[in-house]
């Protein structure tokens, strides 16, 4: 112990480096729902998603280890498991008796940081709260929660072949194959429902495909593409968000034709507004909404870096005509480039297409877990959580937690 503590005052960093380790799991049975907490050594970035047949849920954590015996399940969770995830990361997986809607959050607590996960019952949605509105409480009062809404955009399409590889592969065909798959790890996402902007080979206009999202009510964009260059060393996935020139263009060309786009999504109207009045209500939308999209696509990048190096590690900002919506979040993503032939003949295999939509639906599940849209049953599962917690704290604590025996160690 003294030399640790000898080279940890010398070398600083050291210390930076070590990993989080995870230091206990409690369970605690909360009404309505079942709670999963790990004691942390520091904070740590977790992603989370779901599996059916059978089900179970996976917690990814980076830079993290597990630093006691993985306990027996209780309530919902039949058995924990555990193993390295990306060299540095810990993978925690929990194998359950029955579908739930997992939500996860990190709190400070008086012994430490810990990362809650919380598991409600399927049925849960039947109990949901009501929506309030300011404007129509009596309407609202019997609305029942939403899910988010995610449009994926298969890039190209019909006429349009998109970017052509080795050996007759079409851009048109794997971005399909990606949106498809995407849809479907979407649709087993408790809370989200996917919107296919095309389910077939046919084309569509760049602004069809928004106005698609939008009457869709679409909560996320999402472009699927793939990249191709003249070298076809190059490699690696790059997303995209609207950059600061394609936002103003695109603001002039709202304020141009006000009267007859529609309203944006949050219900305001642009017509019968002074132009600038009109100008405040489309720049303020803007900048969320950009910021949004570079928050989701960071998240994205981070996730696709873990099937390989990124072409760009960082999310790039361009004015392509998709991501133009002043009031949706709007991300573009370059898979890998078809003109390689090695990621080519990746990219046609339904395994590698997999793992990309695996990857993004990752991280815009940890993107809306953090901020979900109002009047969805995430953001009612997230209101109920921070009640919870607050009532804990109250309370001088989080009573009701038992620490889990480690007689199944499988």
């Amino acid at each position: 112990m003294k030399a640790l503590l000898t080279l940890l005052l010398l070398f600083p960093s050291a210390a930076l480096a070590m990993p989080v380790a995870v230091q206990g799991v409690q369970f605690a049975q909360v009404k309505g729902y079942t709670e999963v907490v790990f004691a942390l050594s520091g904070p740590v970035e977790h992603s989370l998603f779901t599996l059916s047949h059978p089900d179970r849920i996976v917690i990814d954590m980076d830079d993290a280890r597990l630093a006691t015996a993985a306990p027996a399940g209780q309530g919902v969770v039949t058995r924990i498991r555990s193993a390295p995830h990306q060299q540095t990361g810990l993978r925690v997986v929990l194998d359950l008796s029955e579908r739930v809607i997992p939500r996860s959050f990190l709190r400070q607590t008086p012994a430490g940081p810990q990362l809650v996960v919380d598991l409600y019952g399927a049925g849960q949605t039947e109990q949901r709260q009501p929506v309030l509105s300011a404007t129509t409480p009596t309407a609202a009062a019997n609305r029942p929660a939403r899910d988010i809404v995610v449009a994926i955009d298969a890039g190209h399409g019909g006429i349009d072949s998109g970017a052509r590889g080795p050996h007759g592969v079409v851009e048109k065909t794997v971005t399909l194959a990606i949106a498809r798959k995407l849809a479907a790890l979407i649709a087993r996402q408790p809370g989200f429902k996917p919107f296919l902007t095309r389910d077939g080979d046919y084309y569509l206009q760049l602004r069809e495909r928004i106005a698609r999202a939008r009457a869709a009510h679409a909560d996320i964009f999402i472009s699927i593409h793939c990249d191709a260059s003249r070298d076809h060393g190059a490699d690696g996935a790059t997303v995209y968000a609207l950059s600061e020139h394609g936002a103003t263009s695109e603001h002039a060309r709202w304020l141009a034709n006000q009267e007859n786009d529609a309203d944006l999504l949050g219900g305001v109207s642009l017509a019968n507004k002074s132009n600038m009045l009109a100008s405040v209500l489309l720049d303020l939308s803007q900048t969320a909404t950009i910021s949004a999209s570079l928050d989701v696509g960071g998240r994205v990048a981070h996730q696709l870096a873990g099937l390989g190096p990124m072409h760009r590690g960082d999310v790039q900002q361009a004015a392509f005509v998709v991501l133009k919506s002043p009031d949706i979040p709007s991300i573009l993503v370059e898979t890998d480039y078809i003109t390689n032939p090695r990621e080519a003949r990746q990219l046609m295999t339904p395994a590698y297409q997999n793992r990309i939509a695996r990857a993004i639906v990752g991280g815009v599940v940890n993107y809306f877990d953090q901020y979900p849209p109002p009047g969805t049953e995430l953001a009612l599962l997230k209101t109920r959580r921070a009640r919870h917690a607050a009532s804990a704290i109250v309370a001088g604590g989080a009573p009701g937690y038992t620490v889990a025996s480690s007689g199944d160690q499988r």
